[in-house]
């Protein structure tokens, strides 16, 4: 069969569809000039690479020629990959639920030919499907009257700005209420917020961890850390691999759904690795570097840039490639009750078709405890069969990789394996974040400061949004603070004017999620909560602070400060929706250097950093050349100096490392 216009694409998903009947076109102007030419509506199809649902309607309905003949004759059909275009995701997922009241992937949005929506929903099976594309073919014929004002209408209410005007707030928020209403959505038996499905949500995981730990409240901390327990614990982590499924089916992290996202990945190591800077539990540090290792055997490029995902289905079957049958276990690692006991393990399967899901009850530690075992001896007995797993299972056939390069979420690693670096001091942490960065400075940023979206073989294309920018800006402060190299200050300096220009609407207070430079959709919009991964507005925020911290550049404080004041009523009412804000909020009052200066600079960073402090900015230099203000005249050649300032007051230098406390 010819393929149609998505066999030019680079996205595995969109190349997914290339051979399709469907003549699919990717976004651009020659699929919205043939809508034209032609007077036919417009189908917006929106998916990623490891929607088990998006392969599903494929199959069943893009795949037939049939259907195909349906849609090819009276629409004209876009096909879009909403990791690479977040801003087209952004515009018909919000028209789609204000159709339905929920949204989802696959997304199915109709729109007019100059795209205006008309009408939408998520997954069909082929029965509706055709019913609902005979009933807008119809309409449009026949009734478009009906169809325009529709559009119209759902133009409209897109268009409206969903960020909240500044009116006279308090400077701080109400903790208490932000405890209070994080704790409705505890799960204090199962750990994690909400029932199933259950997702991670890390930065909700973190704002609950920090919050607990700056306000020495251990009802929060038990929760944070019954919940790492049990995710680390559970199905939704890899036992076999490393890493974690982007959620569970179920509220005990059992069964998982298999896929697994780069972005989850990178922001649970971040988590883990501030937990562990608390508690120091070996479980945690653990999963560390397994996550880690994770990531650099199966999503990283020979460049060192991270792919963006790994699909639930091999072989037609979801979660065929990490389920196991009793005799498959048996015939690899014996007969070892104490390993069949721990995980779970069930004679005829402990899930779907007599296949096993490797999870425990509870963590290896307390488990060796209750059984009388050594703990050392059996921690080395499991980890010895599950590498005997583990290559057992690489002859398997593999799910499919999303082998696109995302720049946000390559970003979001590289903070992570610093956040490793720093909790536990290993170098390759910071040697894998470094190779990452170095790929997205020579492919993805351009000469004019511009920063692209996604890249593959080497070629970036899609001019990037604001979380490709916010989070980019995010890792070059991290790794300024791993290494003191003044480059990643600079570097980031000069990327926040450009999002200054580009982004930030001063006349009226905000941050878009598309540049002024980028192409125009039928709204301009702004993104501000934070979900499964931080808003790029609560991110440029963050960045702003710290900036001004480093730099003394009091506009780029006053800005951040506004925009936390504008979110007050949403942090207090929603935090765990709002997470990362509620964070930024809670630290207002707390915002501290650590200027390290002096020969013995690396050795003293090192050994604070191996400690949280949250709302924390490190600075130092183990010379006297420097560029930036917070270090000016604080050199002496003969020792080195810790100097400790909050809310712009310092503290006398001191000469000890254990002698600083926050």
């Amino acid at each position: 069969m010819k393929p149609n216009k998505l066999i030019a694409e680079t996205s595995p998903y969109l190349l997914q569809h290339a051979h399709n009947p469907v003549k699919w076109f990717p976004w651009g102007d020659e699929a919205f000039k043939k809508a034209q030419n032609e007077d036919k509506l417009i189908l917006v199809s929106v998916g990623y690479s490891a929607c088990h649902w998006c392969h599903v309607m494929e199959h069943e309905s893009f795949e037939d020629e049939s259907v195909a003949d349906i849609m090819n004759q009276h629409f004209v059909c876009i096909k879009v990959d909403r990791e690479e275009r977040p801003d087209v995701d952004q515009v018909y997922m919000e028209a789609v639920q204000m159709i339905s009241g929920q949204g989802g992937w696959p997304l199915n949005c109709f729109a007019l030919p100059n795209g205006q929506p008309v009408w939408g929903g998520t997954y069909f099976s082929k029965e509706q499907w055709i019913q609902v594309l005979t009933t807008l073919s119809n309409l449009y014929q026949n009734e478009r009257d009906k169809i325009i004002d529709q559009a119209k209408h759902l133009t409209e209410g897109i268009r409206q700005q969903d960020f909240p005007e500044l009116s006279i707030l308090p400077q701080s928020t109400d903790e208490a209420e932000i405890i209070s209403n994080l704790k409705t959505r505890f799960d204090n038996i199962n750990g994690g917020l909400g029932a199933a499905p259950k997702f991670p949500m890390p930065i909700s995981l973190e704002l609950i961890l920090q919050l607990g730990y700056i306000k020495n409240n251990k009802e929060l901390l038990d929760f944070a850390f019954l919940t790492l327990d049990k995710m680390a614990s559970g199905g939704i982590y890899d036992q076999v691999g490393g890493g974690f499924a982007r959620y569970s089916v179920d509220e005990h992290w059992f069964a998982p759904h298999f896929e697994k996202m780069l972005y989850d990945n990178a922001q649970l190591i971040s988590l883990y690795s501030n937990a562990y800077k608390i508690s120091s539990n070996p479980d945690y540090k653990r999963i560390i570097n397994e996550t880690f290792e994770f990531i650099q055997r199966e999503l990283t490029s020979v460049d060192g840039a991270f792919y963006s995902a790994l699909d639930a289905d091999s072989e037609g079957k979801e979660g065929k490639f990490y389920t196991w049958s009793f005799n498959e276990l048996k015939e690899i690692i014996g007969d070892d009750k104490y390993f069949f006991s721990y995980f779970s393990i069930n004679e005829n399967g402990n899930w779907e078709d007599g296949v096993n899901i490797l999870h425990a009850v509870t963590p290896r530690n307390i488990y060796s405890e209750n059984q009388s075992l050594v703990p050392r001896e059996f921690e080395s007995n499991i980890q010895q069969m599950l590498r005997m797993l583990l290559i057992e299972r690489n002859k398997r056939i593999r799910p499919s990789l999303d082998d696109k390069i995302l720049t946000s979420w390559n970003a979001l690693t590289i903070i992570s394996f610093c956040d490793a670096y720093q909790a536990l001091s290993d170098q390759k942490f910071l040697t894998a974040a470094q190779k990452a960065f170095n790929y997205l400075r020579s492919k993805v940023v351009q000469k004019d400061g511009t920063i692209h979206r996604s890249s593959k073989n080497g070629v970036s294309k899609i001019e990037g949004f604001l979380d490709d920018y916010a989070f980019y800006i995010q890792a070059l402060i991290k790794l300024y603070e791993v290494t003191f190299n003044e480059e990643y200050i600079l570097d980031a300096l000069n990327t926040t004017q450009f999002v200054m220009d580009h982004f930030y609407d001063e006349a009226i207070g905000i941050f878009y999620y598309t540049s002024s430079k980028s192409e125009k959709l039928i709204a301009r919009k702004t993104d501000i909560q934070d979900n499964v991964i931080p808003s790029s507005v609560s991110t440029m925020t963050m960045n702003l602070i710290q900036l001004s911290q480093i730099t003394h550049l009091p506009d780029y404080e006053t800005i951040a400060d506004m925009l936390i004041t504008k979110m007050h009523d949403q942090i207090e009412k929603n935090p765990s929706y709002y997470a990362q804000w509620a964070l930024l909020s809670s630290l207002r009052q707390a915002r501290n250097e650590v200027v390290i200066c002096g020969t013995n600079a690396e050795m003293f960073r090192k050994e604070l950093q191996t400690e949280l402090r949250p709302g924390t900015i490190y600075a130092g230099s183990s010379n006297s050349k420097t560029q930036l203000n917070i270090l000016k005249d604080r050199y002496q050649s003969d020792k080195t100096l810790i100097y400790q300032c909050k809310n712009k007051s310092c503290d006398l230098p001191i000469e000890d490392p254990e002698d600083l406390v926050i």
